[in-house]
This record gives structure tokens, sequence and C-alpha cells, in this order.
């Protein structure tokens, strides 16, 4: 098997001695989806977790961790993150904000700790999926561990 080299998330992982596994997955430049990683995967779209950067009026930006087959609800997201309102930042601005590009975005990693929101049905699972910080690679990590490793606060953000 081809060696899988480590992202800076899993290096992150690594020096927190935190538990987790790198899965390949084959990339299709046309379908970044996740929908896409969890059929790669062969699991359920609800255990595959999307990251998205927002803005907040208030807070400037922050992070929500959701299942792949839901869109992020801006009322909850602004809710819980102390905002008036939100938005999804511009795909031009991910990389330069976080460090990573649209379909390789991890909640693990970005060039700052942003403050970080987890949906609540990850606790439904033993390990969720999210990426490792590159496309075709994913992390699985149990929702506690992702949590304490991103600082993440469990609400409902769908």
């Amino acid at each position: 098997m081809a060696k899988i080299n480590k992202t800076n998330a899993a290096r992150l992982l690594d020096q927190k001695k935190i538990n987790y596994q790198l899965i390949p997955y084959e990339v299709d430049e046309q379908h970044l989806d996740a929908g896409h990683v969890a059929e790669s995967l062969g699991e359920n779209i609800e255990q595959v977790f999307k990251t998205l950067v927002l803005k907040g009026d208030k807070s400037g930006y922050f992070v929500c961790v959701i299942p792949g087959n839901c869109e992020v609800d801006l009322k909850k997201a602004a809710k819980v993150s102390g905002n008036k309102n939100c938005d999804l930042i511009p795909m031009k601005d991910l990389l330069p904000t976080t460090g990573y590009i649209r379909g390789g975005c991890s909640p693990i990693g970005m060039k700052k700790l942003f403050p970080t929101y987890l949906h609540s049905t990850a606790n439904d699972f033993e390990y969720i999926y999210i990426s490792a910080g590159v496309r075709g690679l994913q992390i699985q990590i149990t929702p506690n561990d992702l949590i304490t490793v991103s600082n993440a606060t469990l609400c409902d953000l769908i």
C-alpha cells in the first residue's frame, strides 16, 4: 500500500496524542461534495462531516462542522456563535483565511484556531469522518477527540 503523507491536521493530532486513522479515497474534481466522499468510503453520508467557514457580523470567522447531507442553518449558526447574522465566506477567501482549499478543508490545523461548532448528531456515532486537510484524504476520529482538539462546541446547526 502506498505511503500516506501526513497533513498538518494529522501532525497536530499526533502532537496531542489523539487516536485517528487516515483514510484515502479517490478524488473526483467534478464532485468534491461529501456525498462522493461517503460513497468512496462506503460509509453513511450522515457520518461524513463537512467543514464550513462562516463570518459573523460580531465574531468574525468561525467554523461549522455538519453532516455531509445537510445545509447549515445560518440563523442557528449566528445564534450559537453570538452573532446577529452570518454567512459562508466567499470561496476565494477560504485558502487565505484557513490555509485549506475547497474539498480539503479540515476543522483541525487551520491558520488560526477559530471558534468551532460541531453538529450534535456527531455524538450518534462511535467515530466520524472529517477532511484531513487535502482532497483525497479523510480523518476517522471520535466526536469527543474532535471536540478536544478543535475546542468545538456541540450544538444544533441544521
